[in-house]
């Protein structure tokens, strides 16, 4: 298909907003109303995409309309040509100064609370003029769709063990690992070895993310698993719990190296062979991003070489 033929004349950037608006509406009048036009001229727009397309992009129901196979498709390269036309005044407004751009980074709680924070420590200090916005992506196995939609530059966290899908690309930064810890001054913090086996009868406190992980640690070496006593919502919490020496939990390494309540806390002696995982950074190939964004993950590169070899 050469572009004169169909795309370049044919269809027109107003058209695929009218698209985008009637898809998140589900409804051609509401777009109208939100669009400011006659619902007459939505109905217009859809119809040419529809012809010069030669597929229905919507269904019509009693309710409104639905996107079908061919308007999903159509949808997800608009949101893609929309944000690099975004991305791309973005870049003309910054490339004189790009330090007053924006960074936007999904990761896991465990991650914003530890290596991240350290990450934003550094790179505000060079950087005071731009914006660092951290959204939730506590699986990022399951938050890719973050990435797709555009609403994080790059994801950090724990890479798949199973093969990424083809959009998406992974850079590996770290090996973390699972540490046994309790308060500096509790009881178990004065014994110089332990097994698994002396702790399941303890208070363990643990967040959703690390519960999942140590109790496969567990299976793995042949030790029933513990009674979690506290089921913390928070990395913050978790902490601050420990640090109270009423509580047995596991933390990542990396989490540990950055708190800032390290002190108060004591990596137990236990035998315990943990398995270790990958952590990186989780991008879309198709997507160029924002000089901030790459001197950003020019800082997350510089962090992470620290912690090589050190967790």
């Amino acid at each position: 298909m050469k572009w004169n033929d169909r795309i370049g004349r044919r269809i027109k950037l107003h058209d695929l907003h009218v698209l985008m608006t009637v898809a998140e509406l589900g409804s051609m009048g509401k777009a109208a109303e939100r669009l400011n036009v006659t619902q007459p001229s939505i109905s217009k727009s859809v119809a040419d995409l529809e012809h010069q397309l030669g597929v229905r992009l919507f269904d019509r129901t009693p309710r409104g309309v639905e996107t079908t196979a061919y308007g999903r498709a159509l949808l997800t390269r608009s949101m893609g040509a929309f944000d690099e036309l975004r991305q791309g005044i973005k870049d003309i407004e910054t490339l004189s100064d790009p330090a007053i751009g924006e960074v936007r980074v999904g990761c896991p709680e465990a991650i914003a609370a530890g290596f991240l924070a350290a990450v934003i420590d550094q790179f505000s200090k060079g950087y005071p003029r731009a914006i660092v916005t951290v959204n939730p992506a506590d699986h990022v196995s399951a938050e890719f769709g973050q990435l797709r939609d555009r609403r994080v530059d790059i994801l950090i966290g724990r890479i798949p063990g199973t093969e990424l899908d083809d959009d998406i690309g992974a850079e590996p930064l770290y090996q973390d690992r699972l540490y046994i810890v309790a308060g500096r001054n509790s009881s178990w913090a004065r014994k110089r070895k332990l097994m698994l086996s002396d702790l399941l009868q303890e208070p363990w406190m643990l967040t959703p993310s690390m519960q999942g992980t140590l109790l496969d640690e567990f299976r793995a070496n042949g030790v029933t698993a513990p009674k979690v006593t506290v089921r913390a919502y928070s990395t913050h919490q978790s902490t601050h719990l420990i640090a109270t020496n009423r509580f047995i939990s596991a933390l990542s390494g990396s989490l540990l190296r950055f708190t800032l309540n390290r002190e108060a806390l004591k990596v137990l002696p236990v035998n315990f062979p943990t398995r270790g995982w990958s952590v990186g950074i989780m991008h879309l190939k198709s997507r160029n991003l924002a000089p901030t964004a790459q001197v950003f993950m020019d800082h997350i590169r510089k962090v992470a070489a620290n912690l090589v070899g050190h967790l």
